[in-house]
């Protein structure tokens, strides 16, 4: 008798099991093992049964083939996030956290959209028509000539789709969408990665921008299969703490602009509105007069944006100290910190350390190491550095500075603002700019001999 060697697999890492199971135990995914039909009794069977597929038309890069012209959203922060704005048959994953606003923004690029004579479907699996209308109305958008429905059926959304004319269709969320012919539930691994690839495949067939809602866990990551990032053009993440009343959208993926460029808005009583300039607004409450107090100039994707970094150090009573960051990587810190102590001789031991990025920006790139070095040596000397001072620069494990790119945004960023002195490694490629102080250092030594002893 032949054994049967019908056998169950991970939609996540296709790792295979001979019974089926609530957990992986290879990529640790929850409910993502499903039974698997390419295994049968007896031999394989061969995919395409001895049938030929047709010849695909191949074609040189020297095309003349128009590109499609973008679609503005008339939402300037949204439209740089995506590098000049919608492109026709592109696939969109927008993810953030419960409550952050993800709904209400994809709402005003809907009516934007939708005014401006394009037809534009909006279509929830989480609220119902009704619920949609009011928060329109909050949005003072309710006279918008956006369609909207309520359904979480896949076949029933690919039907109307086919028989409506749409330029933008938007689906909040993808975990509520099902394919009736897939045996899971709404959410699993299986449903996500199906519903996607079917949405996705029409989109690019019909020439529809389409953007995806998708929930994240609790670690902050998107839920379903890494594969749905890939399978889309673009993956954008909205994020901000839920103390502060602005938001940062964040590309992390972009197949037709930058990635890690940044949009930046204000929650207000009527949505969500754009901030021309960021640097102004995270600078606006900051006290010139406080000790560990460094401004920073950061490069998101192509924009150069002014941050205040705040540090604390403070006596500790515990065994180990607190090393507490917010905005930054605590294991940069902790480098940072022993630099500090090997290469300059100023010991963190028995001392609380305490680091903010003011606003709520998070800051991805090393050119803050100086900054930080800055306002800690700031924050441990009592000393306030010198006003109008904006510091840049990476630090190597040997103490010494080393230069960051486009220096000269930043640099551009911080003169606009008014700051009249830039600190940063003698190893910067800079042009010659007028009514600016630039000092350049070699060494984190050298800064702290020249800006903290002597201040």
């Amino acid at each position: 008798m032949i054994k049967n060697l019908s056998s169950y697999k991970c939609q996540n890492c296709n790792f295979y099991y001979s019974k089926w199971a609530g957990q992986c135990t290879e990529c640790g995914s929850w409910s993502s093992i499903e039974k698997d039909d390419s295994l049968t009794k007896g031999p394989i069977k061969k995919v395409f049964s001895g049938k030929k597929g047709k010849s695909i038309e191949l074609q040189t890069l020297l095309s003349e083939e128009v590109e499609p012209p973008r679609l503005l959203t008339n939402m300037s922060e949204f439209d740089r996030v995506l590098g000049g704005g919608l492109v026709p048959a592109s696939a969109i994953l927008l993810s953030g956290d419960p409550g952050i606003g993800k709904s209400t923004l994809l709402l005003q690029v809907a009516t934007l959209v939708a005014d401006q004579g394009s037809s534009v479907i909006y279509i929830s699996g989480e609220e119902a028509p009704a619920q949609i209308r009011m928060r329109a109305r909050r949005l003072e958008k309710e006279q918008s000539l956006l369609k909207i429905a309520s359904e979480t059926n896949l076949r029933d959304i690919l039907t109307t789709l086919d028989h409506e004319k749409v330029d933008l269709l938007i689906l909040d969320s993808i975990q509520t969408i099902y394919a009736d012919h897939i045996e899971s539930s709404p959410g699993s691994v299986g449903q996500v990665r199906a519903c996607v690839l079917e949405l996705t495949n029409f989109a690019k067939k019909k020439g529809i921008s389409i953007i995806f809602v998708g929930h994240v866990t609790k670690d902050g990551q998107i839920a379903g299969p890494k594969l749905v990032e890939h399978m889309v053009d673009t993956v954008l993440h909205f994020e901000g703490e839920r103390g502060v009343h602005f938001r940062i959208l964040r590309a992390i993926k972009n197949r037709f602009g930058a990635s890690d460029e940044i949009g930046v808005f204000e929650m207000t009583g009527k949505g969500l509105q754009e901030v021309r300039n960021p640097s102004e607004l995270f600078l606006s409450e900051r006290n010139t007069g406080n000790n560990g107090s460094v401004v920073f100039s950061a490069m998101e994707g192509t924009r150069p944006v002014l941050v205040e970094i705040q540090a604390l150090v403070a006596p500790s009573s515990l065994a180990t100290p607190r090393r507490t960051v917010v905005g930054w990587d605590s294991a940069r810190l902790s480098m940072v910190i022993a630099i500090l102590d090997a290469r300059c001789g100023r010991s963190f031991l028995g001392k609380d350390v305490y680091l903010n990025v003011a606003g709520g920006m998070r800051i991805l790139e090393p050119a803050a190491d100086l900054a930080v070095a800055a306002a800690l040596m700031s924050a441990t000397e009592e000393i306030i550095l010198k006003e109008n001072t904006v510091v840049f620069g990476e630090l190597s494990l040997s103490g010494a500075l080393r230069q960051v790119t486009q220096s000269d945004a930043r640099i551009k960023e911080a003169k606009k603002l008014g700051f009249t002195s830039i600190q940063l490694p003698s190893q910067s490629k800079v042009s010659t700019h007028t009514n600016i102080e630039l000092k350049e250092y070699d060494s984190i030594l050298d800064f702290i001999d020249k800006n903290i002893k002597t201040s």
